[in-house]
């Protein structure tokens, strides 16, 4: 297995926020987890409005901690809101059921960590996790 080393954490970052530079996205805030939920690294770009590190946060912890993206996540509060009603009280809310939160999955198909990126919309944010975790050699779980 690979590990989800700090070095790799910042470079996630590195390149989620060049790319969204590139996108011109609105100023995006990058939180990397590890296997467990806990953070291993973040950053919020100058102008990134100050509740998007919980927000980023939590798209990135309710897919580490149910084991799907957050954007299958969104899927599930669809087809079953009672579910997701009751899994968001059962977390204090701290999951966020939008896409932009993508697990990090080794070559081996083990979940090592989760992305979360909020600023912009969704799918904007989804796009740059994925490009942020491929940087490094490992595999987007979306």
């Amino acid at each position: 297995m690979k590990t989800l080393t700090l070095e790799k954490a910042n470079l996630i970052i590195n390149t989620a926020t060049n790319k969204a530079r590139k996108l011109n996205m609105a100023p995006i805030t990058v939180v990397v987890l590890d296997a467990s939920g806990h953070l291993k690294a973040m950053q919020r770009e100058d102008g990134a409005t100050m509740i998007r590190e919980q927000i980023a946060t939590a798209k990135a912890w309710g897919a580490v901690s149910m084991g799907i993206s957050s954007r299958s996540l969104a899927s599930v509060a669809l087809e079953r809101p009672d579910f997701m009603n009751a899994l968001l009280n059962m977390a204090d809310g701290k999951i966020m059921p939008v896409p932009g939160g993508v697990l990090i999955r080794d070559t081996k198909n083990n979940v090592i960590g989760a992305v979360g990126i909020s600023g912009d919309i969704s799918d904007q944010d989804e796009r740059c996790a994925i490009a942020g975790i491929e940087a490094v050699g490992f595999i987007a779980g979306v």
